[in-house]
């Protein structure tokens, strides 16, 4: 939840703090990227001490630098205590996804996956309507605030109920590959991001760009040639893995992008309030909710193709409509659009994400998991940062005197690169096998060779 309820609350914190809309970008990108720095050592830190401890000490670290946040005097201040923030958010979702795919039946995974997810697709889409609450009935402080009683009691319920397992001491940790891989991943979502401020020629972009992909190519390289590498990247030679993780990062930046795009034209160009613009996702979370019961039950029925067919359809009608909007829009087309976003939310989010993981062989679920997290993290990073990078752009393009017309014009051009994603997920989801068996894709994996 703490991923987007940030969105709302963008044009309020870009006026308490007097700064600007690229600014205030980093305090959901510093965010995001902080939390896929940390996700890749969830499974050494999970086999070193024991994924109950971890998983209590990240919701600890998480809940005391959310109070920093609230008591954040300037733009700076927030953004480093954000990055406090996402070190501890950072390791609770690959945490207790491979401790719940781990205990679960096979046969079952599916709907227990997605019963896992409900809480986990809920929490992002209900944000922004908390947020909208908070910010127009308290202030900006309280959508850091508000996690402190939540941080508390999922401290309890973790001590009560989590399993304790023994901690086990024969893996090392790749300290080269800690270093180089949040290095690399940053510098590229700021590449993107100086690219839509700056254009692709500035030396600025230029330099990170290429800093970027020689980074990245080092990591790869180095994680390899590693016993114990952060990141089992050997996986990527199962085909099914790299089809079923292409597909997830296609159809994660396209949906991550739009959910930021959505409140801020609500805001910015319908002129609604904070608790207005949350009000508008209410639709999209009821489908999401029946998207998500309906897709796990049929995902162990009819194997991944069919699901991720029709949810990533469903994404793409939904954003090829937001594509017309326009600040005289009618409010009532504007909810259906943006509400099958949420059906295809609902649909593929961790239906895609069970295939992925049925496709490692079982043993490296544990390392597997802390990839495909990551994964999201930083496909939800360059969702946001393309998306607004390109808004901003065209918000450039108009004249100082613009008109709201001309403004949802702006944010209806800037959906078209959600769409594009969308539809990309959507071709390579023809190609899913009709009907995906855990041991035929763990037989292409790279163990089974």
């Amino acid at each position: 939840m703490d991923s987007t309820i940030m969105n709302v609350a963008v044009p309020k914190l870009v006026s308490a703090f007097h700064t600007n809309l690229s600014t205030i970008q980093w305090v959901i990108t510093a965010y995001t990227l902080s939390l896929s720095a940390v996700i890749p050592l969830a499974g050494w830190f999970s086999d070193r001490f024991s994924p109950k401890r971890m998983f209590m000490t990240s919701i600890v670290l998480f809940v005391v630098a959310s109070v920093l946040c609230a008591l954040a005097q300037t733009p700076e201040q927030l953004i480093l205590f954000r990055i406090i923030q996402g070190l501890g958010g950072g390791m609770v979702a690959p945490i207790g996804i491979a401790t719940t795919f781990s205990i679960s039946p096979p046969d079952k995974r599916g709907s227990v996956m997605g019963i896992l997810g409900i809480p986990m697709l809920l929490a992002p889409i209900l944000g922004p309507i908390l947020s909208g609450w908070l910010i127009e009935y308290m202030n900006w402080h309280w959508i850091f605030l508000i996690n402190v009683p939540v941080g508390l009691i999922a401290l309890l319920m973790a001590w009560r109920y989590l399993p304790t397992a023994k901690p086990r001491h024969n893996s090392k940790l790749d300290v080269v590959g800690a270093l180089l891989a949040p290095v690399s991943f940053a510098s590229l979502v700021f590449a993107v991001h100086q690219g839509g401020e700056k254009g692709w020629s500035d030396i600025w972009t230029l330099v990170s760009l290429v800093c970027g992909i020689l980074l990245l190519a080092i990591f790869i390289w180095h994680e390899l040639r590693q016993k114990y590498p952060l990141l089992e990247l050997r996986v990527f030679r199962s085909p099914a893995f790299v089809h079923g993780i292409i597909v997830a990062w296609l159809n994660q930046i396209a949906l991550f992008g739009s959910i930021l795009l959505f409140p801020l034209f609500l805001q910015q160009a319908k002129g609604l309030s904070p608790l207005e613009a949350g009000l508008y996702v209410i639709p999209q979370a009821i489908l999401s909710t029946i998207g998500i019961n309906v897709g796990g039950k049929l995902f162990d029925r009819f194997g991944v193709r069919p699901i991720a067919l029709i949810g990533i359809l469903s994404l793409s009608g939904s954003l090829l409509a937001l594509t017309q909007i326009t600040a005289h829009t009618s409010p009532l087309y504007i909810m259906c659009s943006f509400a099958f976003a949420g059906l295809g939310q609902g649909l593929t989010l961790m239906q895609i994400n069970t295939h992925v993981l049925k496709s490692a062989p079982k043993e490296l679920v544990s390392r597997v998991t802390p990839i495909t997290t990551s994964a999201q993290q930083i496909m939800s990073s360059f969702g946001v940062t393309i998306t607004m990078a390109f808004l901003s752009g065209q918000i450039r393009k108009l004249p100082v005197d613009h008109t709201l017309d001309q403004l949802g014009h702006a944010f209806g051009s800037t959906f078209w690169i959600t769409f594009g994603f969308a539809v990309a997920a959507l071709v390579l989801s023809l190609f899913f096998a009709k009907r995906t068996d855990a041991t035929t894709a763990r037989s292409q994996s790279p163990q089974s060779k």
